[in-house]
């Protein structure tokens, strides 16, 4: 059976979906969304109920501030001191949550970020496993 915060993740997924299916997957007490294995949005509660988080960079910050839309911000304790800390995604605009439609130019804008972002990350080299050389055995003499 969902729960409602699921039932609001599957919303989100139907809103986002114009970009590709969508999945929602529960990620650190929420739930991450992502198309094709690349998550592009998030939905959280960070106290004021569930929201829908959109991937934003550098580029698109201006647009979704201009919108009014808020930036994922949370305390973290460090050394005893709390300080904000802020990851890379804002909440969707108000009028883009009542439709697939209206969501679409802000989901686009969210998949470009997160390609962007994924395409920016060093390439790992897989690490090499060497076998230590085989230990010499003395030889007796008799």
């Amino acid at each position: 059976m969902a729960s409602a915060k699921n039932d609001f993740a599957m919303y989100c997924c139907e809103l986002l979906s114009g970009v590709g299916p969508c999945t929602a997957k529960r990620m650190f007490g929420g739930f991450g969304i992502s198309t094709s294995g690349l998550t592009f949005a998030l939905v959280a509660d960070l106290g004021g109920g569930e929201i829908l988080w959109l991937k934003a960079d550098e580029g698109t910050r201006g647009l979704f501030e201009a919108q009014g839309c808020g930036r994922f911000t949370y305390e973290i304790t460090r050394n005893g001191e709390r300080a904000a800390h802020s990851l890379n995604y804002y909440s969707a605009p108000e009028e883009a949550m009542e439709s697939a439609a209206l969501m679409l130019p802000w989901a686009r804008l969210a998949l470009d970020c997160a390609l962007k972002a994924r395409a920016a990350k060093p390439v790992k080299k897989p690490k090499v496993k060497t076998k230590a050389p085989p230990a010499k055995k003395a030889k007796s003499r008799a």
